[in-house]
């Protein structure tokens, strides 16, 4: 393993991942607020893997360590305020007002669709796509973290060792 091969993995899996919430999105699964809140990290994670290939050092895969760990978080908080274990944020959750939305949008059947942060649209082995997403993330955490500890044993030119 090289430390470019353990950026291109955490980058390229947050980019997988990025991915495939637009092709649940495209298949009709819309997303939340924590939803679209967890893709923000995912974005960052592959703009700093963009860099670290080009600039060596431990700096860039600790960011990026630190970005899959973010939305890891984020997807275990979401897991948890869709599974009730804690309350959510009021502006998407069960409780949420509608203060975005006009009467014009609450009374037609083509206005915006109000998605809850607290209702999950889809599972795969009773986990929701913000627990599959939590559980990939911090996986991903772990490669960049593996990124970091091959970036230390690599030399001022940019060259990695392997394990």
């Amino acid at each position: 393993m090289t430390r470019n091969l353990m950026i291109i993995l955490s980058a390229g899996g947050s980019a997988a991942l990025l991915a495939g919430a637009y092709i649940f999105q495209a298949l009709g699964y819309p997303p939340c607020a924590m939803c679209l809140w967890q893709r923000w990290p995912h974005v960052a994670a592959i703009l700093i893997g963009v860099l670290a290939l080009r600039v060596p050092g431990r700096f860039l895969p600790v960011l990026g360590a630190g970005a899959a760990a973010t939305t890891g978080g984020i997807g275990v908080f979401h897991t948890g305020v869709e599974r009730d274990w804690w309350e959510g944020p009021t502006s998407c959750s069960g409780g949420g007002g509608l203060e975005g939305l006009s009467g014009t949008d609450l009374l037609t059947i083509t206005g915006p669709r109000v998605v809850m942060c607290d209702q999950v649209s889809w599972e795969l082995f009773t986990l929701s796509m913000a627990s599959w997403n939590a559980i990939a993330s911090f996986g991903l955490m772990i490669c960049w973290i593996i990124a970091v500890r091959l970036s230390a044993g690599s030399t001022t030119t940019g060259s990695s060792r392997t394990v």
